[in-house]
């Protein structure tokens, strides 16, 4: 990459840092703030989704501008409504208007992740794409694990973090200013809403299988946030081992997604990710065997998030081989579509398997939907055009 291909870049994954840290940091801090607040599990529970809404609602009208206006001022929305979002907190504390809130940052969000990984994925060359890909997605790891960190302010000041948050987002949205606006390479299908359903539709028929991964981490990433913690307190484990085998996932998919990024460059997407999937089956379901062991459950955990916490970046490299670059713009929003609705069902199926089956389900429940992908993975075979790009073989 020449310097201003490495500016470029390296402005892009710091912007996904900060999304992350902001997104990591509003998860806990509400759920604590309405909890003090006597707010019930159940509606603290459906707060949360309010980004994962966000993100669903605006996906399939993003791509027309995208295509007209290009990455850059994409890029720019999407920060300004973080930004604005986050200032706006502080000003009136109410249950419905931080729902607003937290849905347009799900929009600000996926605007700031549809213009930064089409962007990442249609300038990278195709041997540095993995690595390309898993620096985002590390970098977004490492905001997402920091931002948690903010809660502590709660005990100085209620508004702080938000502060904070959005004082970070803005220097991070200011340095866009600096970057040369691009545009996708163009389709015939033009901008419209139909041309962007017409491609969704080419896009699932050749690359259907790299959005599993997605969804997957979508799915598994949630689940292990808003479930485990009450799965582990009605097993009889402590709050403070819970605070310790938790983050030990986040700590693993950050120390590894780098290297499997490289060698899914080396190896092929497709044959990483049949390892992961697989490892990943026999992590959880040795997890359930090993239900009431701190010691146990934080390795498992920790190996698990060594190899399946870096499906996202995997499934986008893995998007981005199967497709020509005129539907990359598609492509990646079925990404964060995929992985959006994998973040919604994973609470909701992880608390049906706690509520209503005994023993270690919640873990099997894990282990059976990775090694369904396993499964789609194994039997995937590409038909018709676009069998050009060995990396995906």
């Amino acid at each position: 990459m020449n310097k201003n291909t490495t500016f470029r870049f390296w402005i892009l994954v710091s912007i996904v840092a900060i999304s992350g840290f902001s997104q990591g940091m509003l998860l806990p801090l509400i759920a604590i703030i309405f909890e003090q607040d006597g707010v019930s599990s159940s509606l603290n529970g459906l707060h949360a989704t309010g980004l994962y809404i966000g993100v669903l609602l605006a996906s399939p009208f993003m791509e027309g501008p995208l295509r007209k206006f290009g990455y850059k001022p994409i890029i720019l929305i999407g920060g300004l409504l973080v930004v604005s979002s986050l200032a706006f907190f502080p000003l009136w504390k109410s249950f419905w208007f931080w729902f607003v809130l937290r849905l347009l940052i799900g929009i600000g969000d996926q605007l700031l992740h549809f213009g930064t990984q089409t962007w990442i994925t249609s300038s990278s060359p195709s041997e540095k794409l993995g690595r390309n890909i898993a620096l985002y997605g590390l970098f977004f790891g490492i905001g997402f694990t920091v931002g948690p960190m903010m809660t502590r302010l709660l005990e100085v000041n209620e508004t702080l973090p938000f502060i904070i948050s959005c004082s970070i987002s803005l220097v991070a949205w200011a340095f866009v200013w600096f970057l040369k606006n691009e545009f996708p390479e163009s389709d015939k299908s033009g901008t419209s809403f139909f041309g962007t359903m017409k491609r969704f539709g080419l896009v699932f028929k050749y690359a259907w299988v790299a959005f599993l991964p997605p969804f997957g981490y979508g799915f598994l990433e949630a689940s292990l946030n808003g479930n485990f913690p009450v799965y582990a307190l009605r097993s009889g484990i402590e709050i403070g081992a819970v605070s310790i085998i938790l983050p030990a996932f986040a700590a693993g998919s950050i120390v590894f997604q780098l290297p499997l990024g490289i060698l899914s460059d080396r190896f092929g997407r497709k044959n990483i990710l049949l390892i992961v999937m697989l490892a990943g089956f026999i992590c959880f379901t040795a997890a359930g065997f090993l239900q009431n062991s701190v010691t146990g459950l934080l390795i498992c955990f920790f190996i698990a998030g060594m190899l399946v916490g870096s499906t996202y970046s995997l499934g986008i490299s893995f998007m981005a081989d199967l497709l020509p670059k005129q539907l990359l713009p598609a492509g990646n929003l079925m990404v964060s579509i995929f992985f959006s609705f994998g973040s919604i069902s994973g609470p909701f199926i992880g608390g049906l398997a706690i509520e209503h089956l005994k023993g270690a389900s919640f873990f099997y429940v894990i282990s059976t939907m990775l090694l369904f992908i396993f499964i789609a993975l194994l039997i995937f075979r590409r038909t018709g055009a676009y069998q050009e790009n060995p990396h995906s073989v």
